[in-house]
């Protein structure tokens, strides 16, 4: 997968929220194979070393750290985040996320257009979380967006991927990595996505919160390759009726 000229070698990217603690975060990042990890500025902690730091159980110089800004709600809020991530590590690969309500926690579409505008100009890679709207997707690609992250259901929801023809409309238009992000449930959700044509998945909750994270992210790594293998292959057409497997002729 690749995104802004950068390899990576896993199409799996994972959260590090939600879990039970930073030990069990970290093993299930590291059976998922992930290489890119989302981390969110505004609620993880990373400078204060009397707490927990992140980067005690996630090598940054291993795994890519993904700031986003989760908890925002508007514009202002989000370029603020995102420039103290740039001063504090550096990081010009960053998720955008700017919610419209505490809810349902759906995108807010206009503050995301524009903070990827401003953000894009100030020298930011953003990967954008947005809706699965064909059109607005297309207005973020042209406004300098180096990955498009759609929606596959409500964030945390674990509804799996509620449209797949905008899925399929947005690979059709799109150069630009897509990649589903939000609503995933369980693995077979996916290789899905992949089947779709994205190029990778991001995965939080379904992983996090599952009986067992350690066995569940192991399950996306392989779904996720699955999917991909599917996806390339070149899938039959579909029909209404039953076809033989068989030849008609020299049938004894």
């Amino acid at each position: 997968m690749v995104i802004a000229k950068k390899n990576f070698k896993s199409r799996l990217i994972v959260g590090t929220g939600k879990y039970k603690n930073m030990e069990e975060c970290a093993k299930a990042i590291e059976i998922s194979g992930a290489d890119i990890v989302t981390v969110a500025v505004r609620r993880v902690n990373i400078l204060d070393k009397k707490k927990p730091l992140l980067m005690d159980y996630i090598d940054p110089k291993k795994i890519t750290y993904l700031p986003n800004t989760a908890g925002c709600f508007n514009s202002k809020d989000a370029l603020r985040t995102l420039r103290l991530a740039r001063e504090m590590g550096g990081w010009k690969l960053v998720k955008l996320e700017v919610l419209g309500d505490k809810k349902n926690l759906f995108p807010e579409m206009i503050e995301t257009l524009k903070s990827t505008e401003i953000l894009t100009k100030e020298g930011f890679q953003v990967m954008v979380y947005c809706n699965d709207d064909p059109l607005m997707a297309k207005r973020l690609e042209n406004s300098g967006a180096s990955a498009i992250m759609p929606l596959a259901a409500p964030i945390g929801s674990g509804l799996g991927i509620l449209n797949k023809t905008n899925i399929k409309i947005i690979r059709n238009q799109t150069k630009l990595p897509l990649i589903i992000d939000a609503g995933l449930g369980q693995a077979s959700d996916a290789t899905i996505a992949m089947e779709l044509g994205c190029d990778g998945v991001l995965v939080n909750t379904a992983i996090a919160r599952a009986k067992n994270p350690f066995t569940m992210a192991l399950a996306f790594k392989n779904a996720v390759v699955a999917g991909r293998h599917s996806y390339l292959s070149g899938r039959i057409k579909k029909i209404l009726m039953g076809s033989r497997s068989s030849p008609k002729k020299g049938i004894i």
